[in-house]
Formats: C-alpha cells, structure tokens, sequence
C-alpha cells in the first residue's frame, strides 16, 4: 500500500524529482526555505523494499523486520478506511504505538497520542479538542474509553491473517499540507490547546534530524521519551527513515541508572535522546558511582531546559571519549528541534566549561529561518511550522505572526547572540516554565486550582533543586472551608484531572497572595514571602519520570 501510492506520486512529480537528494540540496540562499521534502512514508516504504528484513523495532529482545512493520501499518491502514479523521492512539511504550502513527498516516488520518493513565476527565478533554473521530483499542480493549468510532489495533504479530490490502485511493491524504498529528501544549485557559503539524513540516523534520544526528542503518536509538510529547517523534522518525533500528525495552524506564546502563550495553544503544532533567541527574550518578557509560554510545542528544553548567562541567571531567553531547532546543509548533550545538565530543567548537558559563541552544538547522525581536524574542519560520491552534483562532493569531511577508512563531523566549554566532536562552518573556522538558503555563494549573470550591485564589511557580524543575502552588481559601486539609484535598483533585507534569510538587495555604503595584498576581512575590513557611509533602508528591 505505501509502495502504490508512492508509485503513484512519483510519477506525478515527474522524472526530475524521482532521486532523493542529500539533506540541504535544492536550497536557495535563503536560510529556511528547503524545498519539501520527501513524504517520510515514501522514505520508510523505499526503505523497507531495500532492506526488508533489517529489524525496524526491537522491543524486549524480539525484533520486527522493516518488512513486518510496513505490512502492520498497511492493514491498520486498510481497517481505518479512507479518512479516518483524527484518530486517538494509546500512547504506550510498545510497537503497537509505532504501527499506529504509520498507520494513521498511510490512511490519511491525524495522528492523536492520548495517554491511558492520563485520568479520563483529561482523556475527554484531549479529544474533544482534537476532534477525535476514531480511536484505536488493543489487546486490553478500550483503554481510553472515548465516545468514538472504535478500531482494534492487534500486535504485530497477529497481522499475517489481515491481509495488508491498500487504503481507497485518497491523493489529498498525503499532501504537505494535510495534519499530521495533534500534541497538545499547556494553556491559559486550563484546557488542552491542541497544536495541528502538517505532513510536510514532519517530512521535513525527520529528514533535518537524520542528518544531524548522522543516522546510518548501523545504528540503535533508545525509545526512551513520553510517547505523548514531540520528542518520541525526534527519535521514532529520523530512525526509521534512515534505516536505522528503534530499541523498546522495559528497563528504559525501571529508575534505576545501574540497570538503565546495562540495557544501553546490552542493546548496543548508539543514540539516546533524553530530558536535560535527566541528563542531569545521569551525570551525578556517574560522578558519585565511578560507573562509565558503554563504548557503543556515540550520540547523546539533551533538550527541554537548559543544561546545567555545574552538571556540564562534570561531564566535561568523566571519561566520555567521543561521544556527542548534543544541545536542542525547539518547540512543538515549530516541529521538534530548531537549534542545536554539540557541547562536548569530536563535533564540539572548542568551547570549555568551568561550571559558571549558561550552555548556548545553538544555531538553526538549515530548514530553520530565525528572527530576534528587538526585545530579545526568538521568533522560529520555516517550513516546519505547525499550522496553528485547532479551534483557537485568537490564540493562532497571537503566537503565529507574519514578519516582512515571512510566517513565524513567536516562542516566548528570550535570546542573546554570542560573537561566534551561537544563541543562548536568557530566560522567558512570560511566566512558562518546563517540567520534566514540558512547556507548562502556570495559568493553566491556576484556573484548575480556582475551579475547586474551596479556593478563591491562587498562584503557580516553580522552583529547582538538584537541577529539576518543580511546580509550588500558593492559594486563598474560600472563607468558609477549613483550611487545615486543603492542601491535600487539592492535589487529590488535580490528580482527577490532569496528568501528573501539572501537578504540584507542594501546595501551600496563604492568607493572601502578593500582587504587583499594577495589581497583578506576583507569583515570584509569593514564592519569595511564603516558601519558607511550607510545609513539605516531597514524599506525598514524589514526581516520576
């Protein structure tokens, strides 16, 4: 099925177009304006027919050939039928979630990560937002429980009776200019902001990544982020479009750094992509244990907040030999990594790190076109911008803003240009924060905390310790609830309803919050006057990876 329709639009576009050409050809002088690139299932589909039996996923030691792996998708494709719409998948660590994204997208759906721990509340909110027609239910049934069209998504290995067949024929579901996927990031309002990627700018990604990386079929990537945000994408689609092989292993995740490194050994892990957050706390482990990381490591990407320069400065002292230590930095609307910078390794520019000096993002990748405002602003164009807010046009129009006749997306960043050219982050223009590298707008988690009866006001920051990023909560109580157990009372009813990054670490009652001689809440100010009368519920609401 992906083969037909790649045949079929090959030779619309005609025998000048058939080759793939190397990352970067076809550009023209101007930064960012990358033809567009292959569609990334045609790149998979060639891949496949040119090394069927090649593992494409190795999930807890068994392996799924490329082969296998395209005829799963293509009968998922032909169970969802032709425009499926945007179709809800379980989002879990298993091959399943892999044959679900090709298989959206051979039918010309959108795909829609939901995660089945997420509480239901959220789960209702997240498709309603995205629209969701279809959902996908596996061998454990309807996990995510939505009032819709419901597919069954077997393992790979129950395909063989499901003959793979092709999609009706549906040339629009393959256009650069049809949705992807939807993610979601933190919003305002407390509800879901669904973000909506076309096809072409996850095309054109996926073929950007692969070249920084330097992605060879030889290599093994560790599936290690939440299937939920961007960054899976980063480690999913550069793999299996260079023919490269995705690892799922269970122990990725077990919390335990001594057995978390056997696995990279064991598996031969050659790239891992993770959170700084955790980045950080691998590097005290090697310091405090002697423990080194496996000769087969060659790449190790970070991104999601900023390097620490205590942490930079002890890996700069461990025995990593010539393995990339990797900065990104990049947002969802702008499709996964815009900026990067080797910090250490072979392709690092030299730079030392002394433990004080903040770790630059680094320069655009060549499909990237960067502006900075006058007041610092990061503003990111190119053809790897996300189409806009589903059903938010106010919000679309704010973030998504047109410059000297070129579109853009405001991040809310604030950058300065170091004299060799290289961008460092200076902190936001907002109140956003990252929680375990997810983008968090404290308002959201303000508008569910004043949604509880017993609150009348409240306030969101975050703090850091040991180089993560926590959320604090301080809030008024109405004058008619008890103030003794609302504290506990709230993190109950946050967890009903919202995962577990927007949750805080620590609630405090406050007799009245601090406000900004403009009359504002001052969140800094609440911070400053009452964290040290706090009570700590650290290990009530111990935050997992």
């Amino acid at each position: 099925m992906f083969e037909g329709r790649v045949a079929v639009r090959r030779a619309r576009m005609g025998s000048s177009q058939r080759s793939q050409r190397p990352f970067g050809a076809g550009m023209s002088n101007n930064r960012g304006s990358l033809q567009v690139a292959p569609d990334l299932l045609d790149v998979f589909s060639d891949i496949a027919r040119r090394n069927p039996r090649r593992p494409a996923i190795v999930h807890n030691g068994h392996a799924l050939s490329y082969r296998r792996l395209q005829e799963s998708a293509n009968a998922l494709a032909t169970r969802l039928g032709p425009d499926p719409g945007t179709v809800a998948v379980p989002a879990v660590h298993a091959p399943e979630t892999v044959v679900a994204l090709l298989g959206v997208l051979a039918a010309g759906g959108t795909y829609c990560p939901v995660d089945p721990v997420f509480p239901a509340a959220r789960r209702h909110a997240m498709a309603a937002a995205a629209q969701c027609r279809t959902a996908l239910s596996g061998r454990s049934g309807d996990v995510l429980g939505l009032n819709a069209r419901s597919v069954e998504l077997p393992a790979p290995a129950e395909f063989p009776d499901d003959p793979p067949g092709s999609p009706p024929p549906d040339p629009a579901g393959a256009s650069p200019e049809r949705p992807a996927h939807i993610l979601f990031t933190s919003g305002s309002t407390g509800q879901p902001k669904p973000v909506v990627t076309p096809r072409g700018a996850v095309s054109v990604t996926a073929r950007a990544l692969g070249a920084l990386f330097h992605l060879t079929p030889e290599d093994r990537v560790l599936q290690f982020a939440s299937l939920n945000w961007d960054t899976c994408f980063e480690e999913i689609l550069p793999t299996l479009t260079t023919g490269a092989t995705l690892v799922l292993d269970r122990d990725a995740h077990s919390g335990s750094f001594p057995r978390f490194l056997r696995l990279v050994e064991r598996e031969r892990i050659t790239v891992l992509d993770m959170p700084t957050a955790f980045w950080h706390e691998l590097v005290h482990h090697l310091v405090e244990s002697g423990d080194r990381l496996p000769s087969c490591l060659r790449l190790l990407v970070i991104g999601g907040e900023a390097a620490g320069p205590a942490r930079l400065a002890d890996w700069a002292r461990l025995p990593t030999g010539g393995i990339r230590l990797l900065n990104t930095y990049g947002c969802t609307e702008t499709t996964q990594i815009t900026h990067a910078v080797d910090l250490a390794g072979p392709l690092a520019p030299g730079r030392t790190w002394d433990g004080t000096a903040p770790a630059p993002i680094g320069h655009a990748l060549p499909h990237v076109v960067e502006l900075l405002e006058a007041d610092g602003e990061l503003l990111v164009g190119g053809p790897a911008l996300a189409l806009g807010y589903l059903g938010l046009p106010e919000a679309t129009a704010t973030r998504f803003v047109t410059r000297d006749g070129r579109r853009y997306f405001r991040t809310g960043d604030r950058m300065s240009r170091d004299p060799d050219g290289l961008l460092t982050h200076r902190g936001r223009l907002d109140g956003e924060l990252k929680v375990r590298g997810i983008r968090v707008d404290p308002a959201e988690v303000e508008a569910h905390l004043t949604g509880h009866p017993g609150v009348t006001a409240a306030a969101v920051t975050g703090t850091t310790a040991a180089g993560r990023t926590t959320l604090v909560a301080y809030v008024v109580a109405h004058p008619r609830t008890p103030a003794g157990q609302l504290d506990r009372d709230l993190l109950a009813y946050l967890r009903a309803r919202v995962p577990g990054h927007l949750v805080p670490g620590r609630i405090t009652v406050v007799p009245r919050l601090v406000h900004t001689p403009s009359g504002k809440i001052d969140r800094a100010g609440c911070h400053l006057r009452y964290a040290a009368t706090a009570p700590d519920r650290s290990k009530e609401t111990s935050l997992e990876h």
